[in-house]
This record gives structure tokens, C-alpha cells and sequence, in this order.
């Protein structure tokens, strides 16, 4: 009989996925050494040695229901560039994407044990890093559903960035496309400047501030010149408040209540954007597969 016990420790000496664990133990009548063979000659093993190096490459990539009532963003890393342009990797983003749309999962532990054909999203990213050879990682996701808004997306630069709009009010989806675009190109961190945070504004006063009198201004100057740089700051922070790509004299905002639409939230994902890079060393890649 095979245990939760024996899948663990198979899972923990081999790196493979829990399925597949299981899978091995069955076929091997729980004979932990045959399992891990088993696992070996499946590929499925190799996947614990890759699971280590730096996955900071990759894509972000958004998928929205033909109702725009639901749509994800989505961002997968792998090692290299190359492997970010293949088609395969490309179709099992996809495939993720679709797991995220079906099964609404509330964070990337839960999304990871989604069943998706074969097994699940975690089996599938195990056999990917066997076959594809470098470590893969699903790292973050959003995924946006409404009843009475508009959903739509915006990627740009072949998947390096991705955006992610709801509106509301008038549902021509050609204005929250304008909205995604204009969050990819801007990068505002707020819609209104009511979503500020409080104690951010305080921050950003202090130092302006300070800076202000390290000019040598007087302190009333100080004052006036802090509250006109706390009005650029939103001016640049909240997505209303910016002057519209497609016709700079007019803002957002404007643009918006030309429209009857308002904007619910957006996500913007730039990919890697906080990820370590990876540094290859030629020379100590030479050494390392001479065995030196």
C-alpha cells in the first residue's frame, strides 16, 4: 500500500511532483528504490537538480473569456530567452492560463495542485523542466471576473509586459483596451488618488521637505513648493490623473466621463521585474563540466 509518508519522502529524494510519486510507487509496489529508477528513467527526477538555478526569464501572458467578464495575467520564468520564444513553452503558458480561468484558484500553491489533462499544474511544470531541461517556475498571477464591468488586457513587447483592466459603465471593450494600454506604457501604482495610502503621502512630504530646505528655502517657501510636488506625484502615480497616451491634452479622467466609464482596478506585470538575473561565468561553466 502506498502512503502519504512514501509519497513524501520519494518527493523530497527525487524533486519530481507528487503525482508522479505516487504513480512510481504504484507501478514499483512500493519499493522505494525501484520508484526512484522508475522516476529516473521516466526523466522525471532530473527535474530536482534544475529546481535550484535562476528562472528570470520567461513571460507574462494575459488570456480574457470572449464575454470579457473573466480574464488572468499571468507571468511563467524559465532560465534563457531561447526558451521563452518556443512555441512549446508558449502553449504551456497557455495551458496554465486556462487552468487559472476554470478553476479560479486563490494563489499559486492552489493553482499548482489543479487538475489540468494528464494530472495536475504541478505534474505538468515537472515534466517541463525534464524535458525542456531548465528550471520553470509559475510565479505570480491575477485573475479579474465580474458581473457588471469589462475585463480586457493589453501585453506588449512579446510578453514582457502585461496588463490587466476592469471597467465599468460603458462595456465597449475598445476603452479598457486604451485603459490596459495606458497602465503598460505609464505605470501608475494607484487609480485615484484616493487610494493612496496615508502614511505614503506623509513619506513623500518629509522628503520633499527636507529637500526643500537643504535648497536653503525658507520654511513657508518649503511648504508651498511640498505641495506642489505632492500634486505631480499624483499626477504621475494615479492612473486618472495622467495625461492620455493617445491625446496628451487630455487626461484620464476626462477621457473617462467622455465616455461613461470608470475604471475598477488594474494590474500591471512587468516580467522579471524583481527577480535576480542570471550571471553566466564561461569559464566556470567549462570547468564545471570538466569536473574541475
Amino acid at each position: 500500500m502506498v502512503t502519504a509518508a512514501m509519497v513524501k519522502e520519494l518527493r523530497e529524494r527525487t524533486g519530481a511532483g507528487m503525482m508522479d510519486c505516487k504513480k512510481a510507487l504504484a507501478e514499483t509496489d512500493g519499493d522505494m528504490d525501484k520508484a526512484i529508477e522508475y522516476l529516473r528513467e521516466k526523466g522525471l527526477a532530473a527535474a530536482a537538480k534544475k529546481s535550484g538555478r535562476i528562472a528570470a526569464e520567461g513571460l507574462v501572458v494575459a488570456k480574457v473569456e470572449n464575454t470579457n467578464k473573466k480574464g488572468v495575467l499571468v507571468e511563467v520564468n524559465c532560465e534563457t530567452d531561447f526558451v521563452a520564444k518556443t512555441d512549446e513553452f508558449k502553449s504551456f503558458i497557455d495551458t496554465i492560463a486556462d487552468a487559472i480561468i476554470k478553476n479560479s484558484p486563490a494563489n499559486v500553491d492552489e493553482l499548482l495542485n489543479a487538475e489540468v489533462e494528464g494530472g495536475t499544474v504541478s505534474s505538468l511544470v515537472t515534466e517541463k523542466i525534464a524535458k525542456i531541461g531548465e528550471n520553470i517556475s509559475v510565479r505570480r498571477f491575477e485573475l479579474f471576473e465580474t458581473s457588471d464591468g469589462t475585463i480586457e488586457a493589453y501585453i506588449h513587447g512579446a510578453g514582457r509586459i502585461g496588463v490587466l483592466v476592469e471597467t465599468k459603465g460603458n462595456s465597449d471593450s475598445a476603452i479598457t483596451k486604451d485603459i490596459a494600454m495606458q497602465v503598460a506604457a505609464s505605470k501608475p501604482e494607484y487609480v485615484t488618488r484616493d487610494q493612496v495610502p496615508a502614511e505614503i503621502i506623509e513619506k513623500e512630504r518629509e522628503i520633499l521637505k527636507a529637500q526643500a530646505m537643504n535648497e536653503g528655502k525658507p520654511e513657508n517657501i518649503a511648504e508651498k513648493m511640498v505641495a506642489g510636488r505632492i500634486e505631480k506625484y499624483y499626477k504621475e502615480t494615479c492612473l486618472v490623473e495622467q495625461p492620455f497616451i493617445k491625446d496628451p491634452d487630455v487626461t484620464i479622467q476626462k477621457m473617462l466621463d467622455q465616455n461613461q466609464t470608470q475604471v475598477v482596478r488594474f494590474v500591471r506585470f512587468e516580467m522579471g521585474e524583481g527577480l535576480q538575473k542570471r550571471e553566466d561565468d564561461f569559464a566556470a561553466e567549462v570547468a564545471a563540466m570538466q569536473g574541475k
